[in-house]
């Protein structure tokens, strides 16, 4: 049995831990991985620790599937959760769209209905804005 030298390594701090709970003799010096190399730390780990090879690479092998598993759960849990907001703001924007279109047609209809007393607020609110701007501007 082979340790995935690249899980491990991508796992490392997280596996150290674990790796320090079980055989706390272990120093951080011990749990070094030195040039990548995932052969050496199993060999120092089985030196200082008595431990078989097998037993030490199949305790990092589960270690790092275990983590692995979980990484995978949490991106398909979030993927999951992903979907369902798309899913609520397409709904949101429709009905939002819906509801933008309605009070424009009433707006639309309303203008229809009294073009002159229209023309009137539009010129009202025009005035009141550039009033608004033209006092802004004079203050500064």
């Amino acid at each position: 049995m082979s340790v995935n030298a690249q899980v491990l390594r991508g796992q490392w701090n997280q596996v150290k831990g674990r790796v320090k709970e079980k055989w706390s003799e272990l120093s951080d010096e011990d749990l070094q991985i030195p040039g990548g190399d995932v052969d050496q730390l199993v060999g120092r780990i089985q030196q200082r620790t008595g431990e078989g090879r097998d037993a030490v690479e199949s305790f990092l092998n589960d270690i790092t599937s275990k983590g692995a598993n979980m990484i995978s759960h949490a991106a398909e849990t979030a993927g999951e959760y992903v979907g369902q907001a798309k899913e609520r703001l397409q709904d949101n924007y429709g009905r939002l769209a819906d509801h933008a279109r309605e009070r424009f047609e009433d707006s639309r209809e309303v203008v229809r209905r009294n073009p002159t007393e229209s023309m009137v607020v539009a010129l009202g609110v025009g005035l009141v804005a550039g009033l608004l701007v033209g006092l802004s501007l004079r203050s500064r």
